[in-house]
């Protein structure tokens, strides 16, 4: 009877601690590996120079939606997280895990950003535009580019630095350095700038500046991507008559005024390099960021005998070209009629 009760007594210790074990291990499987952030889609934590352990939780319990933070919290006590923080930009997915969700973090394992460069007017509005993309600060971003040393590094000025972004989206870590950033625009723009565009450029007697120049000023004369060869084709007959460009944007540029809609006398007054109805030939650098498709309308312009284009009095965005002053006299009369019928004067 002593033997046959022991023996009962070993088997339910055993069944206790198995069931314990299963017990505790379910307690943990259930705090770590258990499906616990159940958003709909992928979320997005920042984490700053500035974080700590406790504002990371913070930040993921705030914006995880997980249903339970125990085992997060646990992890980041035992695997001392705050020993091993990482600025960056880290995913949460739907139906991740505590110990998925910890492991990005500690890691450092980051989800990279899509950083688009648009075609921004100045040096100040792209840095601000890179800041609110980036940890990278706009100040940082704007000495480096208005800095001599590295205009000399590149081969470009302070007034064709500009040039050296190609307008695109790029897929970076929000924690890029300033550094790495710019390596990689210039990476960029070289592959941009293969052997058939400098090809091009050099059988025009131009540089890619000159270039990413004139197709910023073909760009903001036209939004309409079918005449922008036509308007680019019409500043080279320009150009190789000797003549003024006479581009109504470039005074806006010299006056740093964007808003006008009417160049008047007044302003053709401006006595800037970029005020090209003052001084022959292109100014000195961009007026903005050249999109793609300008560059390649400059690259490859429409031959014709214009040199002469107004605006449409309908307000389309397209232009009315001439090749005589006569024809475009005509044109003008329409456009200025059609703008002191809207009461635009300025």
């Amino acid at each position: 009877m002593k033997k046959g009760l022991g023996k009962k007594i070993w088997v339910l210790v055993a069944i206790v601690s198995v069931l314990l074990v299963m017990a505790v291990g379910g307690i943990f499987y259930y705090f770590l590996f258990y499906p616990q952030f159940r958003s709909s889609e992928p979320i997005y934590v920042y984490v700053d120079r500035d974080d700590t352990a406790d504002s990371i939780y913070n930040k993921v319990l705030m914006q995880g939606k997980a249903a339970n933070m125990s085992g997060f919290r646990l992890l980041s006590t035992y695997r001392k997280l705050e020993k091993h923080i990482h600025t960056g930009r880290y995913v949460i997915r739907p139906g991740d895990n505590a110990y998925q969700v910890f492991s990005r973090f500690y890691r450092g394992s980051q989800a990279p950003v899509n950083v688009t460069i648009g075609h921004v007017r100045t040096l100040g509005q792209l840095a601000h535009n890179v800041e609110k993309q980036l940890m990278i600060d706009s100040t940082e971003i704007a000495e480096r580019l208005n800095n001599s040393d590295f205009h000399r590094e590149i081969g470009l000025t302070p007034e064709t630095v500009i040039c050296l972004f190609v307008p695109d989206t790029y897929q970076f870590y929000w924690n890029v350095s300033v550094d790495d950033f710019l390596t990689r625009m210039q990476k960029e723009h070289q592959k941009y700038w293969n052997d058939d565009r400098r090809a091009k450029a050099t059988s025009m007697a131009m540089t890619p500046e000159e270039i990413c120049t004139l197709a910023s000023i073909v760009d903001e004369e036209t939004n309409n991507s079918e005449e922008k060869p036509t308007v680019a084709g019409l500043y080279i007959n320009r150009l190789h008559q000797n003549m003024l460009l006479q581009a109504d944007p470039t005074v806006k540029f010299a006056l740093q005024n964007f808003t006008l809609r009417r160049i008047l006398d007044e302003h053709l007054a401006v006595d800037s390099p970029y005020n090209t109805y003052k001084y022959k030939g292109l100014p000195p650098g961009p007026i903005r960021i050249a999109s793609k498709r300008g560059i390649e309308s400059v690259l490859d312009y429409v031959k014709h005998d214009y040199i002469y284009m107004c605006a449409k009095e309908d307000f389309s965005g397209t232009h009315r070209f001439a090749a005589t002053y006569d024809e475009h006299i005509k044109n003008a009369q329409k456009y200025r009629q059609a703008l002191n019928a809207r009461n635009i004067f300025r």
